[in-house]
């Protein structure tokens, strides 16, 4: 259930082009509970129906919770063609959930906020660094590597360029 650490330092094995969806909740008033948890509970559905199918695109993710009100969660993608596919295919949850939510814009809106930020970070505008850490975040998404693999340091991780983007 608990990762172990892994010794020393290491990086993130990410190759190509990072997708990084960060989407979220704030519950607005804690009384609309019948308002707030469906939407609270609809996250959990969309991560196990991602996670049950690798070729939709999703690497990875974590959940975050910034206060007692507000909930988020980081997800890593493979391409930003997956991610929009998976938010508007029809046979997916997600579909389903935004439409409901739509339905009940209008008074959920005073109960519940909802918000997403999406980031297409190309190869060599992202490093990593994790200090007797076990897997986490774009590591755990795309597995890990001795620090050494790409660089002491951040700039020598910054440079680093995968072979399939060489050849681009």
């Amino acid at each position: 259930m608990f990762a172990k650490p892994i010794a020393g330092r290491t990086t993130a094995a990410a190759e190509g082009e990072v997708v990084v969806l960060l989407i979220g909740m704030r519950i607005n008033h804690f009384w609309g509970v019948h308002h707030w948890l469906p939407v609270l509970a609809a996250m959990p559905r969309m991560l196990r129906e991602l996670s049950r199918d690798r070729s939709r695109g999703l690497l990875g993710y974590t959940l975050l919770s910034g206060s007692p009100r507000t909930y988020y969660v980081v997800q890593y993608w493979e391409s930003r063609e997956k991610l929009y596919a998976y938010a508007s295919a029809p046979d997916m949850f997600h579909r389903k959930a935004w439409a409901a939510m739509n339905r009940k814009e209008k008074k959920s809106r005073q109960h519940v906020g909802l918000w997403h930020e999406t980031y297409m970070a190309p190869e060599g505008s992202y490093e990593s660094i994790y200090a007797d850490m076990p897997p986490y975040g774009l590591a755990a998404a795309t597995g890990v590597l001795p620090v050494e693999g790409r660089g002491r340091r951040a700039a020598d991780r910054l440079a680093h360029r995968s072979s399939t983007e060489r050849k681009g």
